[in-house]
């Protein structure tokens, strides 16, 4: 038995190193967009599908995480997901084009869809379920810490060496860890035949990259009718005939069955709009920043970095607290710092400070941070009995749903702005209103912690 333990621990640490590096490949582009645009003389619009391309194929590939664990063991997938993101970026280091690159950056992509969901599975599998809030606490705050650090460290080396480095130094690392893998992973999960659903596979991906692909779309080109509304009706038409193939067949691409728990739904639906908002935020804040106040990027970096590190460090506090206090009384709290800090940068206008925006934007981030982690856990805890699905689920509606709210918040910042947002007072009162729209979606959450989240788990199920 404390062998068996040792072998999960072991395989537990080098999923979650993995997972780190795969996380920071994420958003370290960002801070070389300015080069690559100069090496390859092509235009922004362009170059943001290098991070786009990567937040699109993550979204769907992690549905097929359920199907993965099933049907391979758990080296295998940890190895090929590692090979996958290993060949990316040497492609991405050689790239003589950006259309070379953006391929890489799939490539890439696909080995961190697969990895990272599958790392929640090896860590639900392998932890008791009574010390899952502490673990994923600390996997939180791994997981948080590595993209929130990538752009500054990325920023250095490629001030330093040029951004091809970065890619050179990916691949290293994990060539080294694939070595590590051969050695150090032994635990395996009972694994079997399980087939794949070609017609629920293509479906998955109309849907997923058709919602995440037109509601991105929105910010640069409005309501076009082929770049916006045709992907996102292609998409939800193919969700939902997604969702009825799965309940229809016996060997489902994903089982959502889990959906039916209502307990499971709200808990995931709670995430959901947690992770919504989080993602409108860090939209709608940079604008207001440069483009209300006049500030310029560094400075609009500024007011979110302390507020970034803190949701990190309160990744890890929140499961903490929660599994010593319950988490009821975590994710009230996580909703009132939500609510409070929504309604506080109602206030902002165009003489506030900088400091004060600062300050103001920790109080958000204590809720957000505190709320998501221990919502995600108790929400699988739930129905523990089927991880795999309840993982892929949960991770899946948070990405498509976050790629929503990136776009509705600007989308509602420009309408009330009455279309154009700039240095005037409508669009101060726009910024305000849109987060009184971000404050009443966290009163929403509050009454779905107080209805439907319970400390004791198993009389939910």
């Amino acid at each position: 038995m404390d062998t068996t333990i040792d072998k999960g621990k072991s395989t537990l640490i080098v999923f979650i190193i993995a997972a780190a590096i795969l996380s920071a490949a994420q958003s370290v582009v960002t801070t070389g967009l300015d080069g690559i645009m100069a090496d390859f003389h092509i235009h922004s619009t362009t170059a943001q599908w290098i991070y786009s391309s990567f937040l699109l194929v993550l979204g769907v590939m992690i549905p097929l995480s359920a199907f993965f664990t099933r049907r391979f063991k758990v080296k295998t997938i940890l190895i090929s997901s590692l090979t996958l993101f290993l060949l990316g970026s040497i492609l991405a280091y050689f790239a003589p084009n950006i259309w070379v690159l953006i391929l890489a950056r799939i490539i890439q992509a696909c080995g961190s869809g697969i990895l990272l969901p599958i790392t929640q599975i090896v860590l639900f599998k392998v932890i008791p379920e009574e010390k899952w809030q502490v673990y994923m606490g600390l996997f939180g705050f791994i997981i948080g810490i590595a993209p929130a650090l990538a752009p500054t460290a990325g920023g250095l080396i490629i001030d330093s060496v040029g951004w091809r480095t970065i890619f050179l130094i990916f691949a290293v690392f994990i060539a080294i860890l694939i070595l590590v893998s051969f050695f150090v992973v032994k635990l395996e999960f009972e694994t079997g035949h399980y087939p794949l659903d070609i017609s629920s596979l293509i479906l998955c991906v109309l849907s997923c990259v058709g919602i995440m692909l037109g509601f991105s779309n929105i910010a640069e080109n409005g309501f076009d009718l082929l770049l916006v509304i045709l992907p996102i009706v292609v998409g939800f038409i193919s969700l939902i005939i997604f969702v009825k193939r799965q309940f229809g067949i016996e060997s489902p691409l994903l089982d959502l069955h889990a959906l039916k728990n209502k307990y499971f739904f709200f808990g995931t639906l709670f995430s959901a709009l947690l992770y919504f908002t989080m993602c409108g935020l860090n939209v709608i804040m940079p604008l207001f920043v440069q483009s209300i106040t006049y500030h310029d990027a560094t400075t609009s970096g500024l007011v979110l970095l302390p507020a970034t590190i803190v949701m990190i460090v309160f990744n890890f506090i929140g499961p903490l607290l929660a599994n010593k206090i319950g988490v009821r009384k975590v994710l009230i709290a996580s909703c009132i710092f939500s609510i409070i800090g929504y309604l506080v940068m109602m206030t902002y206008n165009s003489n506030s400070s900088v400091e004060y925006m600062i300050l103001t934007q920790i109080i958000r981030a204590v809720g957000a941070g505190l709320g998501l982690m221990p919502a995600v856990t108790w929400t699988i805890a739930v129905v523990s009995g089927d991880v795999e699905d309840a993982t892929a689920i949960n991770n899946t509606v948070r990405q498509i749903i976050g790629a929503i709210g990136s776009a509705v918040a600007v989308v509602l910042m420009s309408i009330f702005a009455g279309g154009y947002i700039a240095h005037n007072d409508l669009s101060i009162a726009a910024f305000g209103q849109t987060s009184l729209v971000m404050a009443i979606l966290a009163v929403v959450s509050l009454v779905i912690v107080i209805l439907y989240i319970n400390d004791e788990i198993h009389d939910l199920m």
